[in-house]
């Protein structure tokens, strides 16, 4: 009787909460979304009482006194302003925190191989620098991203206002027709300018998330067609078929410099590869390095030349379109 009163409530169980996920966990998932687009474009009444504001207020992380802190620095809103540009959802703080963690974890896998506190303290400093480092690589990948798409963002624009849609419309359709990144930046945009802020404060901010030379153009484009009048829609078009030409000049300028990117690359990591290669086949010879004097000068004259190697080379290879 107990098996049988077990299994009819584990039975009745199921099916009610297969009942309760079906008609209700639609309307949730809906009001969440909705809850996080309203947070994304507006803040809650203050403690004071004071009316409902249109400021983004930053996300806190698991530190907020951190978040609070760095966001007076300004350090702190170059690090806000770089993850953001990056398209990763966290916070100052938990950059930080993986700051720390990385330096250590770097520091003590380095004392694993080596006792020597100079080889620590540059594998810690290696460390710290990767969240930085990751950041800046997915930033430049989303901004080559944006510049890939942006043509296409222009187009629909200009069609859209051929069509007869105001500006403002027009942007909404290519934040719902375009894909990440170029989708969600007009997205935000649109959600600012319809829930009261300028078109002109918008759109100066939308060039400040995005800092790209085309964006630039665009935005000043629209504003002094506001100011003066024009034919936006061929404006567009021009301004579409410039970014592509100038795309495509900075796709051969790569294809040329591509013979000194690899140089630097392996100029670069031949010496450590050589390093590690030779700290096993031969550790008495490497261990030199570590423990005398002169070889711990010559490290670190080595890891400066490297430094000076890689900055010169990609002011070389570094060519402005």
């Amino acid at each position: 009787m107990l098996l049988a009163l077990f299994v009819f409530i584990l039975v009745a169980g199921a099916v009610l909460g297969a009942y309760a996920a079906v008609t209700y966990v639609p309307g949730m998932l809906q009001r969440n979304r909705l809850e996080r687009r309203l947070k994304d474009v507006s803040a809650p009444l203050g403690d004071d009482g004071s009316e409902l504001g249109l400021v983004r207020r930053p996300t806190e992380g698991l530190l907020p006194v951190i978040d609070r802190v760095v966001s007076r620095m300004r350090a702190g809103s170059w690090l806000a302003a770089l993850i953001e540009q990056a398209g990763v959802h966290t916070t100052p703080s938990s950059i930080m925190g993986m700051t720390v963690v990385a330096a250590v974890v770097a520091a003590f896998v380095t004392g694993i191989f080596t006792p020597s506190w100079y080889g620590r303290l540059a594998a810690g400093a290696l460390g710290s620098a990767l969240p930085i480092g990751f950041l800046s690589h997915r930033r430049s990948k989303r901004m080559r991203a944006f510049e890939e798409q942006f043509p296409e963002a222009l187009d629909l624009l200009s069609r859209a206002l051929r069509a007869g849609h105001a500006f403002q419309s027009a942007m909404g359709m290519v934040a719902d027709e375009l894909k990440e990144p170029v989708g969600p930046e007009f997205k935000k945009t649109f959600d600012q300018q319809n829930f009261g802020l300028p078109l002109r404060d918008a759109l100066v901010q939308m060039s400040e998330r995005v800092p790209i030379l085309d964006v630039r153009f665009f935005v000043t484009a629209v504003l002094i067609q506001r100011d003066t009048g024009g034919n936006l829609s061929e404006i567009l078009d021009n301004l579409a078929h410039v970014v592509r030409e100038r795309f495509k000049v900075k796709r051969q300028v790569r294809v040329h410099t591509a013979h000194g990117r690899f140089t630097a690359l392996v100029l670069l990591s031949l010496p450590p590869a050589l390093a590690i290669v030779l700290r096993y086949i031969n550790p008495e010879h490497m261990e030199v390095l570590f423990t005398n004097p002169m070889g711990r000068t010559m490290l670190i004259t080595v890891m400066i030349m490297q430094v000076v190697g890689f900055i010169w080379i990609r002011k070389v290879i570094r060519i402005e379109v």
